[in-house]
């Protein structure tokens, strides 16, 4: 006789209980990823961090950026890489109505992109238009468009530390690449000096090209956020966008004629790519590049430059004696902060399109 405790399921109340065993060991997997990445942030050893987001949210990238300025140590330095879907990205200082056509974006319109063979294919897109925690300028973000984020002890910030560090890795593939009055990145046109008064190759602020008169080639702009005892510095790097011939009529407010309104405006500027052509490892080759130089600035060995390619590889945090590389996901999402920031981002810096 059966015991009166004994009972059997029904298929259907079987695939019920095994889903939501699923269920529930995907939310262990999860806080088990979560979790490690918050514990290395805050590892007092671990000065130098180097993490990638495979995540294309704005917010959830903006609100990650976030987190590390407010959770990692003092006297640690963080390089942090993120590539965002179609986008418009404003100061926290800038009048967004004066700063994107707000209509086009609320229209989806055709963005290009690449396909895979090379060629360039358009799409609708939704463009999000977000307002960063930092100031500066507004900036468009696509898949042909880099964010690097450095974030260091203020006692050691200077505005040009890094940027110099990124036109190092530029250099790599474009010598035309130099740091402006203005802290950008820009390319220098013209043909190359033959005269022998060429600059040393160690200066990032000067090429060897002779420009004529012609108007250097903004790819990279930067903004910063300071506090007392961190400093977060972050720009864009235009690779190989698609849209750059489009971006002026993202970035050009028809309002702007008719508007006075308190802000700062963004300073317009010719812009161009990096790299010419279709490079399907753009990316990837560019982060490695800065990677490098990431690791002769602060005199790291090659085993971090390997372990940040595992890291890539394997998408598991790698770690060193002091230091850790990492790839993020969306999973990032349910850490109780960035949740937080992604919402506060969404609901109070800058307008929603498309209903979000």
């Amino acid at each position: 006789m059966p015991s009166r405790c004994s009972f059997r399921l029904l298929p259907a109340c079987t695939e019920r209980y095994q889903f939501r065993f699923s269920t529930y060991r995907n939310i262990r997997a999860v806080s088990s990823l979560t979790s490690s990445f918050i514990s290395r942030v805050q590892d007092a050893g671990l000065k130098y961090q180097i993490y990638t987001s495979k995540s294309t949210n704005p917010f959830l990238n903006l609100s990650i950026e976030h987190f590390l300025l407010q959770k990692s140590p003092a006297d640690s330095t963080i390089l942090f890489f993120y590539v965002d879907r179609p986008s418009v990205v404003i100061g926290r200082n800038q009048n967004p109505w004066l700063e994107a056509d707000l209509q086009l974006l609320r229209s989806g319109p055709l963005v290009k992109s690449w396909a895979t063979a090379g060629s360039i294919q358009n799409v609708n897109a939704t463009i999000d238009i977000v307002r960063r925690r930092s100031g500066g300028g507004a900036v468009f973000h696509d898949h042909g468009n880099v964010n690097y984020c450095v974030i260091c002890p203020t006692q050691s910030f200077t505005r040009d530390k890094h940027v110099e560090m990124v036109v190092k890795a530029i250099r790599k593939d474009n010598r035309r690449a130099r740091v402006n009055e203005r802290h950008d990145i820009v390319l220098d046109q013209g043909r190359r000096a033959t005269n022998g008064s060429q600059p040393e190759l160690a200066d990032m602020h000067q090429t060897e090209f002779q420009t004529n008169g012609q108007q250097a080639l903004k790819v990279s702009g930067s903004a910063y956020k300071l506090t007392r005892t961190r400093s977060l510095h972050h720009g864009t790097c235009l690779l190989n966008s698609p849209n750059i011939k489009e971006l002026s009529q993202y970035l050009n407010s028809p309002a702007r004629q008719f508007l006075k309104a308190k802000g700062v405006e963004s300073v317009r500027s010719p812009v161009g790519n990096v790299y010419t052509g279709f490079k399907s490892d753009s990316s990837l080759h560019f982060q490695g590049c800065v990677v490098e130089s990431f690791a002769t600035l602060h005199g790291l060995g090659p085993e971090l430059l390997a372990g940040f390619d595992r890291a890539g590889e394997q998408g598991e945090l790698q770690q060193g004696a002091n230091w850790v590389c990492g790839s993020l996901d969306d999973s990032l999402e349910n850490i109780r902060e960035i949740h937080a920031g992604m919402k506060e981002l969404q609901a109070r810096h800058g307008p929603k399109t498309h209903g979000r």
